[in-house]
């Protein structure tokens, strides 16, 4: 249909008529001046694609009318420019719509719909591990043992590459997902199709945000809905609130931006932001880098809003210049952007839009700071983090407790490693990593490390051999800067040699310990610490024997690994004595502001990002190397154990069955609040005790070849084992932390897979009882696929992460949850009864439904389907089943 839009075309430059516009001031209407500039994006979209069938008058009119309609529940469409995929999410995608057109040509359907119409870019960087460190040849051995685990997969998404249209694969070894995209594939503006209009995606990763400091608004989906997206789909989204976030002042000169993101995460975690926008402005903004910005944007998962966004300005446009971006792009960019009215200047207050509320942050206030030891929000100044460690080692068992007698906090284990003696005790480091594209992104506190290591080395410190020291960069540029700044040879005496350009130690691929320090930890039942400069350290997520983990930037996370422990006052402590017997200090070896700038402006230019970035397709020879086939229908090898065709589609017809009651369902598990992706579907490694390790035993394979759960998410069979695996669960029915439940017709206590198998086999349905922020954490479409194939048909949880519910909504399992004011205690449910969840024939967004319970109990729910389109997904029974229908159709 025509766009009722289409008067408001009209050409960008009038040299050249063919490239055109919408020009929304021709609106006439004062609404759009006062649109934070976040909505603004959306409504572009919205008037671009409005064809009166996806997108109809009345959701741009919603959009425009903001002020009043965002607290109205509307719901709106939203056509995001492109989707980015990283290998751990995207191969999933790939198997999916390798399924999918299986299905279709089964249906009767052409299987080449099954194809992407929005662009699609996919990142290989979760699947490399730091097997080895402190060698000057570890990353070469890291990147071969990678394609020796992952070959298969690589292969397969070869094959997705030439198979589907409209879909560029980043080899692995070139950065993690979000820097490239930052450094490289982010357009700004795009001039697509005869038109200019703002760049904007959603990705399979819940980190996409980091592209928001960049001006690009983008938030993570879950993959089942970027899936539906990059068929062309608009993405359905409650229009949502946008809180304004003024930054004032400047940082102190010894404060970095992880500083400030640590900060930002715990103050929006306190004022509130889950599921609405955070927009920022003020002249404070003027005074962050665009790798500043990018950091704080990074953790808005962190802080739970859904996008963080920067609007671009001068200090952007600067950015895509010093990136060595087109010349004739960046004008084209800039022109575009003013004359839309998306182009901002922060010192310009009249051009502050109108928000939800306004929070304000003073950033000379911000201090050095960390945050642990288990979520990212939990910020502990350096000044107190010696003190906040040793209060949580006695405290209660919980977010900020380990539950250790106070007669043990001094204990102690000697082991010798490589023939040394050598001792660990409660607050040990034993992993120092810098890693995360959160922090290797941003040159200052790059090269902060990096002279930080040169001054330490000058001095006479060193790091304990048996600390597993790394360095995992986002892209080859940092590795350049480094190098050509004279400063990588220092960071490797540290034991900071680069390990390999990948997410690693930030996603649970830190590799094993030296086995004499695992054995010591565990004789010990120590506290041991990891301290990474990552945006996650939920338990159970950086290594099995860090039970307290730390979020840092990367010069303190050489700091702490040359103290060699959390427990330590930098103010009054040396961090170290050097051959001389002279105490060194912290404040003696930290780089002024003004050090690292002039080594920035010195090093880090336009040429490295050119040199990096033209030859990122082709500069890994084991990937050119790879054969891979071009057929429209994958061929399936039924030998595989990394690829594996899902039983998502088995039984679809093209007839809708009505959606039934769920009757005398059993509590498969009763958990707490803030309940992760980690420890619904991990991405680590596989424990030898699991059922997955079994099934993989059974099929031949030894423990060395088991790989991680992330690298096997293309074979259901080793997902749904892996459902509920991680060691670090905590399940009301059992005493003790461990991936068990009670099989209550039996009265047996199994590994979760095997009695969901038991319930499965006697036709028995399951539901999950959990408490606050249920899926928060990494957007994990297995985290919904590996409860749906459990037999689990229902979550009743007090409050949900966002992108999860969507995961759970994307495959037909109910998310449910407590009345206001209520929950599991005030309803008196202990998980042992049997529940029916009555699904009424006639249904409706958020509505109340009846639960019954077998002692007699009746409570109400809400049935957390927020919008129409949520509906109509779960009639089909999921998204994927709607999907398959209409392209069959």
């Amino acid at each position: 249909m025509s766009n009722p839009f289409a008067w408001l075309a009209e050409p960008l430059d009038s040299s050249q008529p063919a490239k055109k516009f919408f020009n929304l001031n021709k609106l006439g209407d004062a609404r759009y001046g006062r649109l934070p500039f976040s909505i603004r994006v959306l409504l572009e979209a919205a008037v671009r694609n409005c064809d009166e069938f996806l997108v109809k008058k009345e959701d741009v009119e919603n959009i425009l009318n903001w002020s009043v309609m965002q607290s109205k529940n509307v719901e709106v469409p939203f056509n995001p420019a492109r989707v980015i995929l990283q290998d751990l999410t995207g191969v999933p995608a790939v198997v999916d719509f390798a399924a999918m057109r299986d299905a279709v040509k089964k249906l009767g359907g052409d299987p080449e719909k099954i194809n992407p119409i929005c662009p699609a870019d996919l990142v290989i960087d979760h699947s490399i591990q730091v097997d080895f460190n402190r060698r000057s040849d570890s990353l070469q051995k890291n990147q071969e043992l990678e394609f020796e685990r992952n070959k298969e997969r690589f292969e397969f998404l070869k094959w997705g590459s030439r198979a589907f249209h409209n879909m560029k694969i980043i080899p692995p070894g070139s950065g993690i997902v979000h820097q490239v995209n930052l450094e490289y594939l982010a357009r700004v503006v795009f001039d697509q199709n005869g038109y200019y209009y703002p760049d904007s995606l959603v990705g399979t990763d819940s980190h996409t945000t980091m592209i928001d400091g960049l001006g690009v608004l983008g938030w993570g989906v879950g993959g089942i809905e970027a899936e539906a997206v990059m068929l062309g789909q608009p993405i359905s989204m409650v229009l949502p609130n946008v809180f304004g976030y003024k930054l004032m002042g400047n940082p102190h000169p010894l404060v970095t931006s992880t500083d400030i993101v640590l900060t930002v995460t715990k103050h929006l975690r306190q004022v509130g932001v889950v599921g609405k926008f955070v927009e920022f402005f003020g002249p404070g903004v003027a005074q962050l880098s665009i790798a500043d910005r990018a950091t704080i944007a990074n953790m808005c998962p962190e802080y739970g809003a859904t996008a963080a966004f920067f609007p671009v300005d001068e200090v952007s446009i600067k950015y895509l210049i010093q990136t060595g971006r087109d010349e004739e792009k960046i004008k084209h960019i800039k022109n575009y952007l003013v004359a839309v009215g998306m182009f901002r200047d922060f010192n310009n207050s009249a051009q502050d839009p109108d928000f939800t509320q306004v929070v304000e942050l003073d950033l000379h206030t911000v201090v050095p700071c960390c945050s642990g030891p288990k979520r990212p929000q939990d910020k502990v100044a350096v000044s107190e983090m010696k003190k906040d460690f040793e209060t949580c080692l006695g405290a209660k068992q919980g977010f900020k407790g380990f539950n250790v007698a106070p007669d043990r906090h001094s204990d102690r284990v000697k082991f010798v490693h490589n023939g040394s003696d050598f001792e660990l005790t409660h607050g040990s480091v034993v992993i120092a990593a810098i890693t995360s594209c959160t922090n290797t992104s941003n040159p200052s506190v790059m090269l902060g490390a990096g002279l930080l290591a040169k001054k330490a080395v000058d001095a006479g410190l060193t790091v304990k051999p048996y600390i597993k020291t790394s360095l995992s960069p986002g892209s080859g540029v940092v590795t350049y800067y480094l190098r050509e700044s004279g400063v990588m040879p220092y960071l490797a005496q540290l034991g900071f040699d680069v390990v390999g350009y990948g997410c690693m130690t930030c996603i649970g691929n830190s590799g094993p310990l030296p086995e004499p320090v695992a054995e010591a930890i565990t004789q010990g039942d120590l506290i041991a610490v990891g301290v990474l400069s990552g945006n996650r350290n939920f338990e159970g997520r950086i290594h099995p024997n860090t039970r307290a983990n730390y979020l840092a930037s990367p010069p303190l996370v050489i700091a702490y690994a040359i103290a060699g422990t959390i427990r330590i006052d930098f103010e009054i402590e040396p961090l170290g004595v050097n051959a001389e017997g002279k105490e060194i200090f912290l404040k003696d070896l930290w780089p002024t502001r003004d050090e690292i700038q002039a080594v920035e402006h010195q090093y880090v230019i336009p040429g490295m990002f050119k040199e990096v970035y033209q030859k990122i397709e082709t500069v890994n020879e084991s990937w050119n190397a790879l054969d891979a086939p071009s057929d429209t229908l994958y061929t399936w090898n039924p030998k595989s154990t990394y690829i594996k065709s899902p039983p998502f589609f088995e039984n679809l017809t093209l007839e809708l069955e009505p959606p039934k009651s769920i009757v005398d369902a059993y509590v498969l598990l009763n958990l707490g609040d803030s309940v992760t992706t980690d420890h619904i579907s991990p991405a680590g490694n596989i424990a030898r005790n699991s059922p997955a390790a079994r099934y993989l035993t059974s099929r031949s394979l030894t423990p060395r070849e088991f790989n991680s759960y992330g690298s096997r998410r293309g074979n259901d069979a080793v997902m749904v084992r892996g459902t509920f695996a991680n060691i670090r669960l905590s399940n009301k029915f059992i005493n003790k932390q461990a991936p068990q439940t009670i099989h209550f017709p039996s009265g047996e206590t199994l590994d979760v897979f095997d009695a969901a198998e038991r319930y499965k086999q006697a036709g028995h349905p399951l539901i999950v009882l959990t408490g606050k922020e249920y899926g928060s954490g990494s957007s994990r479409d297995w985290a919904a696929k590996g409860p749906f194939l459990l037999g689990i048909k229902a979550i009743l949880a007090e409050s949900y992460e966002r992108i999860h519910r969507s995961n759970l909504v994307g495959m037909g399992v109910i998310p449910l949850q407590y009345l206001p004011g209520e929950d599991a205690e005030s309803l008196g449910l202990t998980g042992r009864e049997r529940y029916t969840i009555v699904i009424p024939e006639e249904l409706a967004p958020r509505m109340k439904v009846q639960i019954k319970l077998d002692t007699g109990k009746t409570f109400q729910a809400i049935m957390r389907f927020d919008t129409d389109v949520e509906l109509t997904y779960f009639r089909s029974g999921g998204i994927l089943n709607y999907m398959i229908r209409k392209m069959a159709s």
